[in-house]
């Protein structure tokens, strides 16, 4: 889940990591499809009994498969922009697929995550999100959600807007900078609103799950097999609780409770963030260049919030380019490699240079979290996550700037259904993963998440980073692979140690 917390050590209470940028002009808005029939397949649409006629006719299209690079075939989903009124305008779903490499069971479906993440890009880097043993017997199959990359992308913020709004100070010391602060929070969702309104509404994960069911009846699959990672455990559980008996069996990797609100999001990773640097500084005092001299937990995080105070002060110096690195980019910098263990010993070289006053390697960790090509461009990714976490997780409370406000608590949109348990009554087993260090998706959420699913069942990861599967855990691997291919879950409560430490990291 690319949400990012508040603090990443308790002695950062408040920092919020989100951004400010100019008035946003408006552009075009996203292209919609006016209603027309949809092509129909030869097979009989899988539609529910009692489907109005208008949305069985997406149920039954046919998929216009093209060579897309390799052995990859690319296609076009259509789906109504609002399930509710199928009749009216469509929208279109990004798809990619990789055959099945050997006698071939069905198609395995994956998300990235994010809110915000491309499953078409992600499905191009196949081997990280399902083994070859399971390629072997699944087409991979890749999409991205509506909103996202090339799925009718919300647009919000120009590029030069984003830099600037990624710089902006998040802990505010004056009333300027407060009111900046909470004037970015409003631009933001107002930009939004103008580029994109008429998507805004429909954005939210039911309404993504629901074109993931469209989406599995064209690929011709009567059940669902899927692999959903971060955010997209909450997108597959939500499938699951809407289409229980369409379910042949989904993972669920990184987990996110469903009950938790937009303030609870961020206090959750908050916590998970805090734990996951306290395990990068135990790994770092005994390495070689480790930036911290101390052996001390906390003399090490207090020798962190001085950098930060220093950078909150003046910027450190950037030799890539002519942006800041300031004190929100240094911390963004800092949690994007807390993801993986194996970019730590990038993150103890950063911060290393960072005491020097170098902040370059920092600012180029942070590109690669808000995904700034080299270019200057910016995906959508945060304008995608904005516009569904507003929805999904919506803020509970006035907004108050002398706290620091989001984008959220200005949204022009308002949920319609409520924060609530997804129990998926009737599905049958479901495989939740669990990672005991994980900074983005806290494990206690992976414990909630399975005791909520009435056939859920839970594998504990003792790990660091984000996610478990195909991160070099031969456990977790079997494990989940034997549930893909033969549908057998382990035990609930299963474990898997933690992956002996590579003395040259």
């Amino acid at each position: 889940m690319r949400r990012l917390p508040r603090v990443i050590t308790p002695a950062l209470a408040g920092l919020l990591i989100a951004g400010l940028a100019a008035t946003a002009q408006p552009a075009q808005a996203a292209q919609l499809l006016p209603a027309a029939p949809v092509a129909r397949s030869v097979q009989v649409a899988q539609a529910a009994p009692g489907t109005p006629a208008a949305l069985t006719a997406y149920y039954g299209q046919r998929l216009a498969w093209k060579a897309c690079g390799g052995a990859y075939q690319c296609a076009k989903l259509k789906v109504p922009l609002d399930y509710a009124h199928p009749a009216g305008d469509r929208i279109e779903i990004a798809v990619i697929r990789l055959p099945a490499t050997g006698r071939r069971i069905g198609s395995a479906v994956i998300n990235p995550g994010g809110p915000g993440g491309s499953g078409v890009e992600a499905a191009r880097n196949a081997d990280a999100f399902l083994s070859p043993a399971v390629r072997a017997r699944f087409d991979l199959v890749g999409f991205d959600p509506r909103g996202v990359g090339a799925s009718t992308p919300v647009r919000c913020f120009t590029d030069a807007q984003l830099d600037a709004y990624y710089a902006i100070d998040r802990t505010p010391d004056t009333a300027f900078e407060v009111k900046n602060l909470d004037l970015a929070q409003k631009q933001f969702a107002q930009a939004c609103k103008a580029r994109s309104g008429r998507l805004l509404p429909h954005l939210g994960t039911p309404d993504a799950a629901r074109d993931m069911d469209v989406l599995r009846a064209a690929l011709g699959e009567s059940r669902l097999t899927y692999v959903g990672f971060s955010y997209g455990t909450f997108l597959g559980a939500t499938y699951a609780d809407l289409f229980p008996g369409r379910v042949r069996a989904l993972v669920l990797d990184g987990a996110i409770d469903p009950t938790r609100t937009g303030d609870e999001v961020g206090t959750g990773q908050s916590g998970g963030f805090g734990v996951a640097f306290d395990s990068f500084l135990r790994d770092c005092f005994r390495r070689a260049g480790c930036p911290f001299r101390t052996h001390k937990l906390s003399a090490a995080n207090t020798k962190l919030e001085a950098l930060l105070k220093r950078v909150d002060r003046a910027p450190l110096r950037n030799e890539y380019d002519g942006r800041q690195a300031s004190e929100s980019i240094v911390i963004t910098g800092i949690m994007s490699a807390l993801y993986s263990e194996s970019a730590w010993p990038v993150l103890r070289q950063a911060l290393a240079e960072a005491f020097q006053g170098d902040g370059t390697r920092l600012l180029l960790l942070a590109d690669a979290y808000n995904e700034r090509r080299a270019d200057g461009t910016y995906a959508n990714s945060f304008a995608a996550q904005e516009a569904v976490n507003c929805l999904d997780h919506p803020a509970t409370h006035k907004p108050d700037p002398r706290n620091g406000t989001s984008p959220c608590d200005y949204w022009p949109v308002r949920r319609r259904t409520s924060v609530r348990p997804l129990r998926a009554d009737g599905a049958p087993t479901i495989l939740v993963i669990g990672t005991l260090r994980d900074p983005a998706t806290p494990y206690k959420w992976a414990q909630a998440l399975a005791s909520q699913l009435s056939s859920g069942v839970l594998l504990t990861f003792d790990g660091d980073g984000h996610t478990a599967y195909r991160k070099g855990s031969a456990c977790v691997d079997s494990y989940v692979d034997r549930y893909l291919l033969t549908r057998t879950a382990p035990a609930n409560g299963a474990n898997c140690p933690k992956i002996k430490a590579v003395a040259s990291r």
